[in-house]
Order: structure tokens, then sequence, then C-alpha cells
């Protein structure tokens, strides 16, 4: 028979398994929360920015913005355009309280809060939305205004790591049903999946405003 004692240490180690083992390490509580920071921070302060040039605007129409580079980078041009303000207000009041909220996620998780199926769900609606926005965004940017902002170019930025890696991750948590197969796919290749965007979107632009840069 074994000792009393050594049932419990059993038990012990039986129940304090580690239960995220076999879940991608960026999925993991510490590292998705500093991703979400990352992510977070980088898109607060470029809305941010674009705000604080926004009521500049306001009180001086004859501003010029910190990115106002030439004719075919410029902020105080793209404010100038009904699809800056879409639902009456400034597009930037949108990023503001979307990444406030990805902030504070960041640092609930790293401060240790396990946080309900439900809330994954909000979170995984509202950063789709808020990427489904920025794709809306790019293709005015790019096809009707033919004017690029460069701060709303660091929004697309931090936006593409942020809902790839949320979807990823609540893929691999389990909060949203997928075969085990795919989901083991996706989060394998989450790396080349991000930088593939990235080259994407670049090169959109590229191609796009080509005789700029030749």
């Amino acid at each position: 028979m074994r000792p009393h004692s050594q049932v419990h240490s059993t038990k012990r180690t039986t129940s304090g398994a580690d239960p995220e083992i076999g879940v991608p390490a960026f999925a993991r509580p510490r590292a998705f929360g500093l991703l979400l920071l990352a992510t977070g921070i980088t898109g607060w302060i470029a809305a941010g920015i674009l705000i604080l040039e926004k009521l500049e605007l306001y009180r001086d129409p004859d501003h010029v913005t910190s990115c106002d580079i030439n004719p075919w980078v410029s902020c105080g041009q793209v404010m100038e355009t009904w699809q800056s303000e879409l639902f009456g207000f400034p597009n930037p009041f949108i990023g503001l309280v979307g990444f406030s909220i990805i902030i504070t996620t960041g640092m609930a998780l790293l401060a240790g809060a396990r946080l309900a199926r439900w809330y994954w769900i909000g979170l995984q609606v509202g950063v789709t939305l808020g990427a489904v926005f920025a794709v809306w965004l790019w293709s005015q940017a790019l096809f009707d205004i033919y004017i690029l902002c460069l701060y709303c170019m660091i929004v697309w930025a931090a936006m593409i790591p942020l809902v790839i890696l949320t979807t990823l991750r609540n893929l691999a948590q389990g909060v949203i049903p997928a075969p085990a197969g795919l989901t083991r796919w996706l989060t394998d290749w989450v790396g080349p999946i991000i930088a593939l965007t990235y080259i994407a979107v670049a090169a959109s632009v590229f191609f796009r405003f080509l005789h700029v840069f030749t």
C-alpha cells in the first residue's frame, strides 16, 4: 500500500499538470498578453496622433499635419474625405476605444486573469469587425481617395498580427470550434501567414503608387 502522503503527492502532480501543454507558445496567456500590448499600444498611439491632428485641423483649416509628406502621402487630405468620418465622427475615435480594450485585455492576461469564453468571443467579434473596417479603409485609400495616410498605415500594420493571432489563439484554445488538423496546420504556419499578409499589403501599395516610386 502506498503511503498516505505519496497518494496525495500523486494527486497534486496530476491535478497540477500544466493546462497549456500542447498549446502554441504565442497562444499562452503571458505571450499573448505581450502581443496584445504591443499591437494595442502601437494602434492606440497612431489613433491618438490622428485625433490630435484632426483637432488641429478643426482649429486651423490651414494646419499642415505631421504626415503631410507629399501629394500621395498626406493625412490632412485624407481627413478631408467623407471616408474619414464614416459614422459621423472621426474614425480614429473608434481605434482609440478599440485599442484601449486590447491593451486592457493584455494587461489582464499578464496579471494572471483567466477570461471567460464569452469574453474571448466578444473580443474575436470586435477584432474581426476592426479588421474588416481596416480592409475597407485600405481599399478606399488605394482605389478611391488615391492618397495614403501614414498613421492609418501604422494602424493597418497593428491590425494584421492582431486579427490573425487572436483568431488562431481562439482556435487553439477551443473558443472557436474547428477540426484539430486544421487548427494545428494554421498555428504551425502562423509566422508565414502574417509575413505573407504584410507582403501582400505592401505590394498592393507599391504597385498602386508605382509611378511615385519610379
